[in-house]
C-alpha cells in the first residue's frame, strides 16, 4: 500500500524520519525473531536491555559525552525537569539564575520559585522575546545554584548562537540548559553545560521518553540537596540504575534509538547542523526578500534554525495563507496565539524537500496576493 506523506512542519509531537517509522512498522510485531514486540519484552530482559544501553551509547557517541557525564533516559517530558533540576541543584542557600527568552523559561522559573529562591539576570520580553540577550549585558553571581538557559525557544523562532555556547564557560556558576527543541541538530560544546535535558518530541522521537545528560561532578553535589526528596525525583536514583530503577518507556526508548542511528548514518551532528541551516536559509532568504510581505518575528541574529516564525499584512491574509497551505498538504504552520501569524518547525526529519516546497509556496502566494 502506498502512503501519502504530507509536508509537516507540527512543533511538536514533530515529523519522524521516514526510514525510523518503516523500520518500526516492520519490526513492530516481531523484533529481532523473538516473536513478539519490543513493546511486550521485559524491561529486565536481554533484548530490551541491548536496545536502552545501545540508546545511551548513541547519545555519547553522537554528543562526544565523555566519562565524566551521565546520561539518563527519564520521563515525564520537560515540564518535570522544571521542578527536577531546583529539587536536584537548589539548596536552601542559594538563588537559581534563570535566563528569560519565552515562554518555557517562565515555565521553568514558575517551578523553580516554589521550591526555592530565583532571579533573572536577562530578560527579552519587553520585545515580546524575539531576540537572546547581549551576553555582555547578563548579570550572573558565582554563588548561583546554577544558571538556566533554554536554548532554542519554539514559540517565538529565537536561539542561543553558538558564540554564546562557547563563551558559556566564562560564567562561573554551573550551566542547566533545557534542549528541547534543538538537540542533536547541531553541534555541542557539552563540556561547557553542566546539565542538559530534552524532552524527545522534536528531534529525538515520539513523545514518551526524557533525555538528561548531568555531569558526575552535579550528582555528587545533589546528594545533600534531595535528602528529603523522593527517591524517584532524585538524578541519583536513576544514575545509579543506569535508567532502570523504574518501568521505562520502552517503545519510546526503541524509537529513540532507532532516531538516533538515523542521525549517525546520515553524517552525525555535523551533516544536521549543515542541513538544517540550509533548510533554515531557504525560508528566511523568503522573509528577508518579500519587502516586508512577510515580517519574521525574531532578530536576524537570533534567529532559530529549528522554529522559522513570520507574520503576514493582515489576519485575512494569514487564515488565506493556512488554509491555502493546507489544502496544498502543508500542516502545522500556524503560529502560536502570543506571536499570531505563522511558524514552520524545520526539525531533523523535515527534509530539504518539504522547506522548499514551502519556500515555493510562500513565493507564489505573495505574487498572488499583493
Amino acid at each position: 500500500m502506498t502512503t501519502r506523506r504530507i509536508h509537516n512542519f507540527n512543533a511538536g509531537p514533530a515529523a519522524l524520519p521516514l526510514e525510523v517509522l518503516q523500520q518500526a512498522a516492520s519490526e513492530l510485531e516481531d523484533f529481532n525473531d523473538t516473536g513478539m514486540s519490543i513493546m511486550e519484552h521485559s524491561h529486565r530482559g536481554e533484548s530490551y536491555e541491548e536496545v536502552h544501553n545501545e540508546a545511551i551509547a548513541l547519545v555519547k557517541r553522537l554528543l562526544d559525552i565523555q566519562a565524566d557525564y551521565e546520561v539518563l533516559l527519564l520521563q515525564g517530558g520537560a515540564s518535570l525537569q522544571f521542578a527536577m533540576v531546583p529539587y536536584n541543584l537548589l539548596a536552601p542557600s542559594q538563588k537559581a539564575n534563570y535566563m528569560m527568552t519565552g515562554s518555557w523559561s517562565e515555565k521553568a522559573k514558575k517551578e523553580a520559585d516554589i521550591l526555592g529562591q530565583t532571579y533573572s539576570g536577562a530578560s527579552t520580553k519587553d520585545e515580546n522575546y524575539a531576540y537572546i540577550p547581549v551576553f555582555d549585558q547578563i548579570e550572573t553571581d558565582p554563588e548561583d545554584a546554577y544558571i538556566h538557559v533554554t536554548s532554542n525557544n519554539t514559540i517565538y523562532g529565537t536561539a542561543w548562537q553558538r558564540e554564546d555556547f562557547e563563551r558559556m564557560s566564562e560564567w562561573s556558576a554551573p550551566v542547566v540548559v533545557d534542549m528541547s527543541s534543538d538537540i542533536f541538530s547541531r553541534t555541542l560544546p557539552i563540556e561547557n553545560f553542566d546539565l542538559i535535558y530534552a524532552g524527545a518530541q522534536k528531534n529525538l522521537g515520539p513523545s514518551g521518553v526524557t533525555l538528561v545528560i548531568i555531569s558526575k561532578a552535579m550528582l555528587e553535589k545533589s546528594t545533600s540537596i534531595t535528602q528529603n526528596v523522593p527517591s524517584i525525583l532524585r538524578y541519583n536514583t536513576h544514575a545509579d540504575k543506569n535508567s532502570l530503577y523504574h518501568t521505562p518507556p520502552t517503545f519510546a526508548v526503541y524509537m529513540l534509538k532507532n532516531t538516533l542511528q538515523w542521525i549517525e548514518n546520515a553524517g552525525g551532528l555535523t551533516a544536521m547542523e549543515a542541513e538544517n541551516r540550509k533548510k533554515a536559509q531557504l525560508l528566511y532568504n523568503v522573509i528577508d526578500e518579500s519587502n516586508g510581505f512577510y515580517q519574521g518575528h525574531a532578530h536576524p541574529d537570533s534567529r532559530s534554525d529549528m522554529n522559522v516564525t513570520f507574520t503576514l499584512p493582515s489576519e485575512a491574509l494569514t487564515d488565506r495563507f493556512l488554509q491555502e497551505a493546507k489544502d496544498l498538504h502543508f500542516i502545522g504552520l500556524n503560529g502560536h496565539r502570543s506571536v499570531g501569524g505563522c511558524r514552520a518547525s524545520i526539525y531533523n526529519a523535515v527534509s530539504y524537500e518539504s522547506c522548499k516546497a514551502l519556500r515555493d509556496f510562500m513565493i507564489s502566494f505573495q505574487i498572488n496576493n499583493q
